[in-house]
């Protein structure tokens, strides 16, 4: 038994030796995705686990009368001989990856294997390894969390697909004398060289999958410095010119065939391979990149047939949409090769690059927009999309990537969540508090990033407040302003409340914060005026209060006060009357 363990442990090491080099294979690693396979991808996973299956038969050791042999080459059996062997790794690493019909798919080739290999286990062979594989399916299924089951898991599993088989083995026996004799023999050498080598497998699987992770961690910070190069070209709009030159940064810092720019009906600039055979302005013919701009979502192209224009060196592509506000404006698209040439991390990194740009045009929009506002109006845009925000905010991701990529990538979405808040919400001169504190919690979530020890916010909305309609980015705006300047000198243990609560038919908000407080000679002028002081200008309290008076009257201003346990209380309030009841008013 001592012998046959170590034979079996030395031929499984050359095998997982071959495993290494399979995990630096794309085609391999996109497997790890776990996305909705074809049925022609799943085919070819099959027979890739069913092959390393067929392999680990190779790798097995024959047993005749209670001897191992150490023949190094396997032929077919004769009935006096059993084969210890190792297929059952394939299989079993199939399943757990692509799940039951994988698992099956693999076990029914390195079955069928088994039994043209013959002798005396060729028939349990046959109908326990595909059993295992979907067994092992199942399990996949049943830690469909983990995107690849963890060692001690795959320990188990192992564990159990050798002792189904030495089940098999003596159910399906006509000797059990003998069958229980073998089983004595092979059974625990391959318990333990199967369970070792699936959970070495795994193993294997979780470096490879935190090395894409790694190389996704890259690739979103040369999004963040590519999108850095493009904004002074994207700061003119999407033109012609400033689409090429955005087209020819794209294919120098990034590994594709091509880059193509569009807007919503023609082709703006091509960059790269089949350069010649497309012109600026020529017409958007492809279904697929119209149906992009018609959704708003990102589609990955796979068949050359689908790709415009027509060129040998393009065989696929991924196109992505650009948003500016809510508005789909145009698309870029990515060429490839060969759709095994896109990968998770070429996928991550188009992502990153469209909503980067998506967030510059928005913001070039928004300062274009700012020139055509009156100065108090522009004043209050400035503070609500202000260059530090945005600066800090990227620095902070810039910074997360390293540490945390989750987490930077939960901070660019909630920062692509605020800006097309903000939008929605400038958009209008009234907005919902529901809307308004949708905008409030983005900003929150952008801010607490940042300064998670900083402060807690505390919140206390009536439900039934929630349709009244008030001026755009009140809240946000009162809440940066307690952050900014009430809590400017507290390193921890700040607190910010927020109450809003219907008193008779009037609706009060509160804001109240533990900070440094207002100076007496800022207290009396703030919101009247804009006020020059070491706090700040004042200028956004006194938009706030204009707005609030210019909506509801002047019962509505902002009261401004001094706690006595220290800090600062804004207080205003206003009639609680039904949007429906305010549309008609405004009309």
């Amino acid at each position: 038994m001592q012998e046959l363990t170590l034979h079996l442990f030395e031929r499984m090491g050359m095998l997982l030796i071959l495993t290494f080099i399979l995990t630096r294979i794309p085609l391999f690693r996109q497997l790890l995705d776990r996305k909705e396979m074809s049925g022609k991808r799943m085919f070819t996973y099959s027979c890739l686990f069913g092959l390393f299956g067929i392999l680990g038969t190779y790798a097995g050791v024959v047993v005749e009368n209670g001897e191992s042999s150490s023949s190094f080459w396997l032929m077919r059996l004769t009935e006096n001989q059993a084969l210890a062997h190792s297929a059952l790794v394939g299989v079993v690493i199939g399943g757990l990856i692509g799940g039951p019909r994988v698992g099956i798919g693999g076990g029914l080739l390195a079955g069928a294997h088994l039994l043209y290999i013959g002798g005396y286990t060729g028939l349990a062979g046959v109908i326990a390894v595909p059993l295992t594989g979907a067994l092992a399916g199942g399990v996949a299924r049943f830690f469909s969390q983990e995107r690849v089951v963890s060692p001690a898991k795959a320990l188990f599993v192992g564990m159990f697909a050798p002792i189904l088989l030495m089940g098999v083995i003596l159910i399906s026996a006509t000797e059990p004398d003998r069958a229980i004799e073998l089983v004595n023999l092979i059974g625990l050498p391959m318990v333990l060289t199967n369970s070792i080598s699936i959970a070495i497998f795994t193993t294997m699987l979780r470096v490879a999958l935190a090395e894409e992770e790694r190389a996704a961690a890259y690739e979103t910070e040369k999004a963040f410095h590519i999108a850095e190069a493009a904004l002074p070209h994207l700061k003119q709009g999407l033109t012609y010119r400033t689409a090429q030159a955005v087209a020819a940064l794209l294919l120098r810092e990034l590994k594709t065939t091509a880059v193509a720019i569009t807007d919503t009906e023609r082709y703006l600039a091509h960059a790269g391979a089949a350069s010649r055979t497309i012109d600026p302005g020529e017409e958007i013919r492809s279904s697929l990149t119209k149906n992009v701009i018609l959704t708003g979502t990102l589609q990955i192209v796979d068949n050359a047939e689908d790709i415009q224009p027509r060129h040998p060196s393009l065989g696929a592509a991924i196109l992505v949409p650009i948003i500016e506000g809510s508005q789909v404006v145009g698309v870029i698209q990515f060429y490839f090769k060969r759709p095994q040439d896109i990968r998770r991390v070429e996928l991550v990194m188009a992502q990153g690059l469209g909503q980067l740009i998506s967030y510059q045009l928005g913001a070039t929009s928004h300062e274009k927009m700012g020139h055509l506002m009156k100065e108090a109006e522009l004043k209050l845009l400035q503070a609500q999309i202000n260059p530090h925000f945005l600066f800090n905010t990227l620095n902070a991701i810039h910074s997360l990537i390293r540490t945390d990529p989750h987490l930077a990538r939960h901070a660019t979405m909630q920062l692509g969540a605020f800006m097309r808040l903000n939008v929605k919400v400038m958009a209008s001169r009234r907005t919902t508090i529901r809307e308004e504190m949708e905008l409030l919690n983005a900003y929150l979530d952008i801010i607490q990033i940042r300064f998670e020890d900083q402060f807690t916010f505390e919140c206390q909305l009536d439900p039934a407040l929630e349709e009244l309609l008030i001026p755009p980015a009140t809240l946000q705006m009162l809440v940066e302003n307690s952050i900014k300047h009430g809590l400017r000198d507290k390193a921890s243990g700040g607190i910010i409340q927020l109450t809003l609560r219907q008193v008779d038919d009037m609706a009060v908000i509160q804001l109240k914060d533990n900070g440094v407080g207002i100076s007496p000679e800022v207290l009396d002028r703030l919101g009247e005026q804009p006020v020059i002081g070491s706090e700040g200008t004042g200028i956004g309290i006194y938009n706030i209060n204009q707005r609030l008076i210019s909506m509801f009257g002047k019962e509505a201003r902002l009261r401004v006060e001094n706690l006595a346990e220290g800090g600062c209380g804004i207080t205003f309030s206003f009639p609680c009357i039904s949007e429906g009841s305010r549309y008609r008013e405004a009309n």
